[in-house]
């Protein structure tokens, strides 16, 4: 028993790890829902108002989305390693395709939660019925009185009206929810179709998957290193200047079995930072800029012996 519940978490280990980015995007699904409830029970009130509602209700759609979009480019590595590279080697080492990819993978991941906020506000419907009440046409309502205009159907999300205009305000606000939730779901089926193409276009440029499990492991392992290679050099520094360093039995244990001698010099640090372009040399595959460095490949451009294939997104 005990045997098939680890083999069951190991599974569930494996899984989970292949679809990192999927689930990463679906909790970012789920918190930005949760969030435009949250707004539209708490912050939405729509002014009822000729010329602001438009505004508004503009604004409760858009603005959250942009705000959404712009901290999902910041918190993107891929943004500053994009940044990095610039600084460090410009971009004329970039392809067009890996341009395309790099932006794309970039922009793509961004636009979930933006994507998320803008569909729930349209099926939601309140913000759309906010914004374009005050544009329908009374001619387009049988029997609408002709004293009553523009200013009174502006106030038709607030139920601000004359009673006899009740059933206009019914036949307005369900004209506005039917063409809000079309697009809507219009929006839906074009984000489908795009991440359908992505992906054919990722698996057709990026046929080896094998460097995605390589860069995971790369990463991994380059991280703990990195931290136990700082303890141990803060503790050598600690150490030369007071004379002694309180350590405890587990940092005693790292510093007696890899002794740091000194740090790396800025050029391999910056001939292993920024954005990667897979490529080969010699006919042999080149995973990453530490791959790189490791098998003392210089320069970033292709050369006569090696063979750039193409961006590959990690």
């Amino acid at each position: 028993m005990a045997a098939l519940i680890a083999e069951n978490f190991r599974f569930l280990s494996l899984f989970f790890k292949s679809k990192d980015v999927m689930i990463f995007n679906g909790l970012v699904a789920l918190g930005t829902v949760g969030s435009e409830e949250l707004f539209s029970v708490v912050a939405f009130n729509c002014p009822c108002s000729p010329a602001r509602n438009y505004i508004y209700g503009l604004a409760a759609i858009g603005v959250p989305a942009l705000a959404l979009f712009l901290i999902g480019v910041i918190l993107n590595n891929h943004t500053w390693n994009l940044v990095a590279e610039c600084h460090k080697r410009g971009v004329k080492n970039f392809s067009a395709a890996a341009t395309f990819l790099l932006f794309g993978s970039i922009l793509g991941r961004a636009a979930v939660a933006p994507v998320t906020w803008s569909v729930i506000s349209l099926l939601r419907g309140e913000a759309y019925i906010c914004a374009l009440s005050e544009f329908v046409r009374p001619s387009s309502l049988d029997k609408f009185p002709a004293e009553y205009g523009a200013d009174v159907l502006a106030r038709f999300p607030c139920k601000d009206m004359p009673a006899n205009l009740t059933k206009f305000r019914e036949e307005v606000t369900r004209r506005l929810r039917y063409e809000s939730q079309l697009f809507g779901w219009l929006l839906i089926g074009i984000v489908a179709v795009l991440i359908f193409l992505t992906k054919c276009l990722k698996h057709c440029c990026s046929p080896l998957s094998y460097r995605q499990e390589y860069r995971s492991n790369e990463d991994k392992r380059f991280r703990r290193t990195a931290e136990v290679h700082s303890r141990i050099l803060a503790a050598k520094n600690v150490k030369q200047f007071f004379g002694f360093v309180a350590l405890d039995k587990e940092e005693k244990e790292l510093v007696q079995e890899f002794p740091v001698e000194g740090v790396q010099p800025s050029p391999q640090w910056n001939a292993i930072t920024g954005v990667y372009i897979y490529r080969e040399n010699k006919g042999f595959p080149l995973y990453s800029r530490l791959h790189k460095w490791a098998k003392g490949v210089e320069g970033n451009g292709p050369s006569p012996e090696g063979h750039e294939m193409l961006f590959l997104a990690s």
